[in-house]
């Protein structure tokens, strides 16, 4: 639909160069297909179903925070539904933020780097508060799914350790995990062609895991 080759391939190579490759290949394959193929046809209706689906998967957080804070979910399905949609274009939001720290960013800084000399002594210190920012973007989402999307009132404070095991858990489990792929998997003879594939389910399951335990922690 977007029809950027260029911006997807920078796009993918940001944002998936950090995965383990087995995990990144299969999703960032599709990811590339949907903003490099032209499609006109049900445009709208597509982008409509896409934000109703994906409320879903804003549902089944609510549901597992829900149980994780031990609470009884007392808002009618008409008020959950809005707000998941909202959560889906917030999180859009969010990921487009992420996107142009992360992939805008960085060519406009070679570009001003080419035309503007006394810029250079300064490209480290821009680079690093591109990260921090990018960072606190995902760390502001979390709070906010913590504290708006279960029911019952938190207290911003009591959720602080279950966010901070969440980022430091992520990060030592997306090591685990690709170290396990190297050096232990055998995910091909299992699974033969739909290894990629099982390897990315699984490890989305790990990271789907990990949020609900920051829920149990706090």
């Amino acid at each position: 639909f977007l029809g950027a080759q260029a911006f997807a391939d920078t796009a993918v190579h940001l944002v998936f160069d950090t995965w383990p490759e087995q995990i990144a290949k299969p999703i960032a394959r599709e990811v590339q297909n949907v903003l490099t193929v032209r499609r006109t046809d049900l445009l709208t209706y597509g982008v409509v179903l896409a934000a109703y689906f994906a409320s879903n998967g804003i549902e089944a957080l609510r549901t597992s925070l829900n149980r994780a804070y031990r609470v009884t979910e007392t808002r009618g399905i008409i008020h959950r539904r809005v707000q998941s949609i909202i959560f889906v274009l917030i999180a859009t939001a969010c990921f487009l933020a992420v996107s142009v720290l992360l992939v805008f960013a960085p060519l406009l800084a070679r570009l001003a780097e080419a035309h503007l000399e006394w810029i250079k002594p300064y490209m480290g210190t821009i680079t690093l508060w591109r990260y921090v920012v990018a960072s606190t973007v995902i760390v502001i989402g979390l709070f906010s799914v913590h504290i708006w999307l279960p029911a019952g009132k938190r207290r911003f404070v009591s959720i602080i350790p279950g966010i901070v095991f969440t980022l430091i858990a992520w990060l030592a489990g997306s090591t685990i995990f690709a170290t396990y792929l190297d050096h232990f998997s055998s995910y091909v003879t299992t699974y033969a062609g739909l290894a990629s594939i099982m390897i990315a389910v699984v490890f989305l399951y790990i990271i789907s895991a990990i949020f609900i335990l920051g829920g149990e922690l706090n």
